[in-house]
């Protein structure tokens, strides 16, 4: 291993931020790090058709123009829990030879997703609300010897959307909405030697070799409209802007002489559009679907900047994302005026080329089968429940640890499946 000294240290210069970021699929099991997690009434239909369907406040999360619907002042407040089931199974190698076995189980730790939202019609044709809620997140923790712990460590990432809407009513069938979204985010990662300690003096496997923690505030904006064909059948297409993010805050590793030094990280989170309809065929039954596109090909490289580093770059990783679809179908029986039942089925695709894939963003397509229910307690009171199994596929990661190469690699598996159980009360006065 002592050979393989200058390699390691290429590896963690250029893996850090990379595994801070874009680990997230082990958490949020959307594609790479986004959230879907917004209402449980959203949950138990897989999220299909909720830029159209309107039936709670918690439609802000997708499309402000449906805020014309209203008729009374709503309030929704909602609350997701997930549990991840994550493992990765594989080795280190050096050329054909096999170093060490590097495998772990279990490493995304379970997650709770709050969102609140407030919906006030002003008029006949206007109307106001704000939604508090995430698009982005993460949190994965490696133990603190794992084998290749250069590139796994303990990753968290939180954001947190303010996000204040408008919509006008232009005649019976036409809606449009808009609004700002103010991004609050903080990151933080830590990474450990593992295997790779033999190869640095003085170090044991749980040696911390790289800190990164920062946060920031970005602003973007959202539209969205609506389209009542009558009162049954329903289209929406809804669009939210990137958000660039610019983290300033402590870096410390190889690049900085392993001193804590300021360092500065650009991130974007990329824009999303959704196309919706709902459909009620009959008193009893209704189907309903989305289309959701997200522009990951704006993700290519991460980058970390510093006067303090060498050459003014900390790190640098390319990426190259391409831009990702979901698809989602769904169905809601209206058994009788106090309850409804719903189910749903998304296929989710990931913006990872194989190429790229790695133990920094073990990322694969999912399968989502939903159901859920809501209780009406009376006309303007309701409680929505909602679970999903969300199925990811196994996939093989072989990384090179410097620039690709085959001198020292990671080669195996990653599989992780999850559970999810939402709650929701929804008023209206």
């Amino acid at each position: 291993l002592q050979r393989e000294n200058t390699m390691t240290t290429a590896f963690f210069k250029k893996s850090l931020i990379a595994a801070a970021v874009t680990l997230a699929s082990t958490q949020t099991f959307a594609a790479a790090f986004q959230l879907n997690e917004h209402s449980a009434s959203g949950l138990g239909r897989a999220y299909a058709g909720e830029a159209a369907i309107a039936d709670n406040a918690a439609v802000l999360s997708r499309n402000p123009a449906a805020m014309t619907t209203f008729d009374k002042m709503a309030l929704s407040v909602s609350g997701t829990y997930i549990k991840p089931d994550v493992d990765v199974a594989g080795d280190i190698y050096a050329g054909p030879t096999k170093l060490a076995p590097s495998s772990e189980s279990d490493i995304a730790p379970d997650a709770f997703v709050p969102a609140t939202y407030f919906i006030q019609p002003l008029n006949d044709q206007w109307a106001w609300g704000i939604g508090l809620f995430s698009n982005y997140g993460l949190s994965t923790e490696y133990s603190k010897t794992f084998a290749a712990g250069a590139g796994a460590g303990d990753t968290e990432l939180l954001t947190f959307n303010i996000n204040p809407n408008i919509a006008y009513r232009i005649n019976s069938s036409f809606s449009v909405g808009a609004g700002i979204n103010a991004v609050y985010a903080a990151a933080e990662l830590n990474r450990y030697a593992g295997a790779l300690s033999a190869a640095i003096p003085g170090a044991n496997s749980d040696t911390r070799l790289a800190h990164l923690k920062g946060d920031t505030w970005g602003f973007g904006w959202n539209v969205g409209t609506l389209y009542e064909i009558n009162d049954n059948n329903r289209l929406a297409l809804t669009y939210r802007s990137q958000v660039d993010l610019s983290f300033d805050g402590d870096f410390q590793g190889a690049t900085s002489g392993n001193r804590v030094v300021d360092g500065n990280l650009k991130l974007d989170l990329p824009a999303q559009a959704e196309f919706a309809g709902y459909h009620r065929l009959n008193q009893q039954f209704a189907v309903h679907y989305s289309v959701n596109w997200t522009d990951w090909s704006a993700f290519q490289e991460l980058k970390a900047t510093s006067s303090n580093c060498a050459g003014g770059v900390c790190l640098q990783k390319d990426e190259k994302f391409k831009d990702s679809a979901r698809y989602a179908l769904g169905g809601t029986w209206y058994v009788n005026p106090s309850w409804e039942a719903r189910i749903g089925f998304a296929y989710d695709n990931s913006p990872i080329e194989p190429e790229y894939r790695s133990l920094s963003i073990p990322d694969s397509d999912r399968i989502w089968y939903s159901a859920g229910a809501t209780y009406h307690i009376n006309p303007d009171m309701s409680l929505d429940f909602g679970m999903a199994y969300l199925d990811g596929k196994e996939v093989d990661v072989n990384e090179g640890l410097r620039n690709h190469s085959d001198a020292l690699r990671w080669k195996g598996t990653s599989h992780g499946n999850a559970l999810l159980a939402s709650a929701q009360f929804n008023m209206k006065f």
